[in-house]
């Protein structure tokens, strides 16, 4: 990972340069990982990542955490502090120590904490302040293979929990929503992720509400059961979602008609997210499914998100957004359709835009699955 860490900090540099920015200053959230393979816990105690245009970056971090780095000496030094040191202090010296005086233009994470923006805004009155966004998430958008593969290894682990869900194994007439969330939750940790991200599980009324949050309403037979999970598994996020008719027995028309509808919109947003296509056209697609089916205003959200460190980051599959996908792009294609006070329906996978056509991460079956559990 040295040498890829190394090639980031090249891309970081060229971009900084290109928007003008003479120092960037990384904090809590998914870019100091890319950048240096740590993940600050987030503590009111400082860590930064101080990367100047032309001088070494800097990985400033409390004492006690210092253990947890592994050293990159062709990508930053570490200049742990302790108790007592004022860690803004120790972050404008570096500033200025690869800046020089007068003002200067940083780009500052978007998750630092506003106690310290303000803090080191403070420390140096003269900075010009910017979104470290506008700089990173452009670049860590583009997956090289070994992050693609990374996706690919997650979304199998994700598959196969999927696929007990729809092959009837993980028990859902009888049981709460929460404890299907925590049942699923679970085998995502035993299928091999380290950590579990969100386990969303709406039933019947409940699965018209794309963020239900799981909680004690009992599961009966005769309902759709939408579940939407994943985690994070060697440092890349899986998210599926599949939905599912419990009791054995056929829904209603109404609903099968429904779900057919969506099926065909999802399988058409994968096809359109060729290279080269905006992510709105792609938005678009489904969505004219939807529209001409007659749910239009049934479907409530964007069509899809990026993914990779992080569960949602660029680029983002939605209305307004005319960046056109790249090779290595990752996201999910992911409509639904939800009908207040009666059911919902959602269907998602994970697709990476490659030169030979859309790659999607998920295999599990899209058919309703109608579950006997």
């Amino acid at each position: 990972m040295t040498a890829a860490r190394g090639r980031r900090l090249e891309r970081v540099r060229g971009a900084m340069a290109g928007a003008g920015v003479d120092v960037l200053l990384l904090s809590l959230g998914a870019d100091l990982p890319w950048l240096t393979g740590y993940e600050a816990m987030p503590l009111e105690r400082l860590t930064m990542l101080v990367v100047p245009a032309g001088a070494p970056a800097t990985l400033v971090v409390p004492r006690l955490e210092a253990p947890r780095v592994e050293p990159d000496a062709d990508v930053f030094e570490v200049r742990p502090w302790a108790e007592g040191d004022d860690p803004v202090r120790i972050v404008a010296d570096l500033v200025a120590l690869g800046c020089g005086s007068g003002s200067t233009r940083i780009a500052v994470s978007d998750r630092t904490w506003a106690s310290f923006v303000l803090a080191l805004q403070a420390a140096m009155p003269t900075a010009q302040w910017s979104a470290s966004s506008k700089i990173t998430a452009p670049l860590r958008a583009v997956k090289d293979p070994a992050e693609v593969e990374a996706l690919a290894a997650a979304s199998a682990a994700a598959d196969r929990v999927a696929a007990q869900l729809l092959g009837g194994e993980i028990g859902l007439v009888g049981r709460t929503e929460g404890e299907v969330s925590q049942d699923i939750g679970r085998r995502l940790l035993l299928e091999g992720h380290q950590r579990v991200n969100f386990a969303i599980v709406g039933s019947g009324p409940n699965s018209a509400s794309p963020h239900h949050e799981a909680g004690r309403r009992v599961i009966e037979a005769g309902e759709p059961v939408v579940c939407d999970f994943g985690g994070t598994m060697d440092g890349y996020c899986s998210d599926i979602t599949r939905t599912v008719w419990t009791g054995g027995g056929q829904p209603p028309g109404e609903y099968r008609e429904l779900y057919e509808l969506l099926r065909e919109a999802q399988a058409r947003g994968v096809h359109a997210a060729t290279v080269g296509t905006t992510c709105e056209a792609v938005d678009r697609v489904p969505r004219d499914v939807i529209t001409a089916g007659g749910y239009g205003e049934a479907f409530i959200h964007r069509t899809g998100h990026g993914i990779g460190l992080e569960e949602h980051e660029d680029p983002y599959i939605a209305a307004g957004n005319d960046v056109p996908l790249q090779p290595g792009h990752a996201f999910s294609i992911e409509p639904g359709i939800y009908l207040s006070g009666r059911f919902g329906a959602r269907i998602e996978d994970i697709v990476v835009a490659t030169t030979e056509g859309p790659r999607s991460l998920n295999k599990v079956s899209h058919e309703l699955a109608l579950v006997d559990a």
